[in-house]
């Protein structure tokens, strides 16, 4: 769970498996899938937006408070990011709008196992045959459909609709679907299986560097410390991610939720990902501050 303060604790339920893709009847009215979770965020997460083209075969068909990217690659889409259980048909709705059907959608890709971002992937990946892509730690929480033990928001609990047909790729991996070459970059820190993703999109003769960056902000349940023992593969997590989202050639930044990149859908000022970098900086700092003088919670 991305967002500025930690999300509180929402409904226990059996977590939902879903395997190979289905061909499924029309779905009960009681969808188990996208059935609603965290009312209180989910009104200002989902605030409906139209899809938005950001350049060449480049589009979002997210919300205002959480992205969802779609790629045409010539030869199949891909989806990046899947928001709340219940956003998954709205997200199905966007891509219809723009002109293409989710049937041609061919792998989704998960920047993070957290519900507000993973918790439709199972009902997306159900309802266009689509196969999700995730890093190897990322994978297994979304098997669990939970938090994993070393997660900083591990204490909040809860879980949300399991994804059992993953492929797991490692860092600096290449996604290759028609015309378009999507590279995995492990970006630990606000979880140990976040992965971020790049791509080149092309108008005419003009082509940019896009970005769909993981949560980088040090979000934590109450009573986690960065400063303990622990935590230290966490803190290496951020130091490395740093340095790669630094170097990364960025022109459009994309971020899990869109406020942390800035104003707007996307950041396509210059040195986007460079900004991105400097606030997860200040913030781990002013954390660890915090920790030392006994001011976090």
């Amino acid at each position: 769970m991305s967002g500025m303060a930690g999300c509180n604790a929402h409904e226990a339920r059996a977590p939902v498996v879903v395997g190979a893709a289905l061909n499924a009847a029309p779905h009960a009215e009681d969808d188990p899938l996208t059935r609603p979770m965290e009312l209180k965020r989910a009104q200002r997460w989902l605030a409906p937006l139209p899809p938005e083209k950001i350049f060449g075969g480049s589009y979002l068909v997210g919300f205002a408070g959480l992205s969802v990217a779609l790629i045409d690659t010539g030869a199949g889409l891909v989806l990046i990011d899947g928001a709340l259980p219940q956003a998954a048909p709205a997200i199905l709705d966007n891509v219809r709008s723009l002109g293409f059907d989710p049937k041609d959608i061919k792998f989704i890709l998960s920047t993070e196992p957290h519900y507000d971002h993973s918790g439709g992937l199972a009902a997306l990946a159900r309802d266009t045959g689509a196969t999700v892509i995730a890093s190897a730690r990322g994978a297994d929480g979304l098997r669990a459909g939970a938090l994993l033990e070393d997660d900083p928001q591990f204490a909040y609990g809860g879980v949300w609709p399991r994804v059992t047909q993953i492929r797991v790729v490692e860092d600096g991996e290449v996604i290759q679907l028609g015309h378009t070459a999507i590279t995995a970059h492990a970006t630990p820190g606000h979880t140990m299986g976040s992965m971020s993703w790049s791509w080149r999109a092309c108008e005419v003769q003009v082509c940019k560097a896009i970005v769909f960056a993981s949560s980088l902000n040090p979000a934590s349940a109450d009573g986690y410390r960065y400063t303990a023992p622990s935590s230290e593969p966490i803190l290496r997590g951020f130091t490395a991610s740093h340095s790669l989202m630094d170097g990364l050639p960025c022109d459009i930044l994309i971020s899990a939720h869109p406020d942390n990149a800035g104003e707007g859908r996307y950041n396509d000022r210059p040195g986007a990902c460079r900004t991105y970098v400097a606030r997860s900086r200040g913030l781990l700092a002013n954390r660890l501050e915090a920790e030392r003088n006994g001011t976090a919670k």
